[in-house]
């Protein structure tokens, strides 16, 4: 017991700081890909409304997509399909030298594409719960198309989405794992050096575990307190 203690505290020969670290990558990278992946979901899911057909394509287009790719096989698509477009783009400006992808960046784009053709679904399925009344009822006050969204739309569809997207971000928390498999220091990658240096499998991996399901009960608390709030806000409209 001690000495797995030792083996996980912060002193001389223990894992704690490079765990720790990992941590701050893992929450950093799903804090990161949140705001992308949303406003993506967001414009995707207008697009699927459009009355323009190769707008409303392409927006079915991107879900289906992304939505239908393993994410992993998502990740290497964007990490080393990036680095080869990058690198033919540099070779036609004359650059010879090599370029090469942030791990953290290639991460959070991969994610943020496979959350945002999750989203939008969600997006879409609560724009469809809003009445059309909503709509008229602004433009009849004298409302732009811009400010009916903003003041009257938004309010109503962030708390009819809230429950899905909040299932997304557990989801994303959780597929914040795969980054590891392109070299980026995440909890897994962390806890899985940890392991093979060590031979503690099973205590680095235990400890992988109890992290990940505390951060998603943490997630779990903070988003009941943002429905409440929702609630309440919604309540005294």
């Amino acid at each position: 017991m001690e000495g797995s203690i030792a083996l996980l505290g912060f002193g001389e020969g223990g894992w704690g700081p490079s765990i720790a670290s990992g941590v701050l990558v893992t929450v950093s990278l799903a804090l990161a890909t949140l705001p992308l992946g949303l406003a993506i979901g967001f414009f995707v899911a207008l697009g699927k409304q459009s009355s323009e057909p190769s707008v409303k394509l392409a927006a079915n287009m991107y879900t289906t997509i992304f939505r239908g790719l393993p994410e992993l096989l998502t990740l290497f698509l964007v990490y080393f399909g990036g680095q080869i477009g990058i690198q033919m783009l540099g070779q036609m400006l004359g650059y010879t030298g090599t370029i090469e992808i942030n791990s953290f960046i290639a991460g959070m784009f991969a994610m943020g594409t496979v959350f945002s053709s999750y989203a939008s679904e969600v997006f879409l399925s609560a724009f469809r719960a809003i009445p059309k009344g909503q709509y008229e009822g602004g433009y009849a006050i004298g409302l732009s198309n811009g400010q009916t969204m903003r003041k009257v739309i938004l309010p109503q569809l962030i708390r009819i989405a809230l429950p899905g997207l909040g299932n997304l971000w557990m989801i994303l928390l959780k597929d914040t794992a795969l980054v590891s498999a392109i070299g980026l220091a995440d909890i897994l990658r962390q806890t899985s050096v940890a392991a093979r240096v060590t031979k503690h499998a099973f205590l680095f991996y235990g400890t992988a575990c109890m992290i990940y399901l505390a951060l998603a009960i943490l997630s779990s608390f903070v988003i009941d307190g943002i429905d409440r709030w929702a609630a309440k806000s919604g309540a005294k409209r």
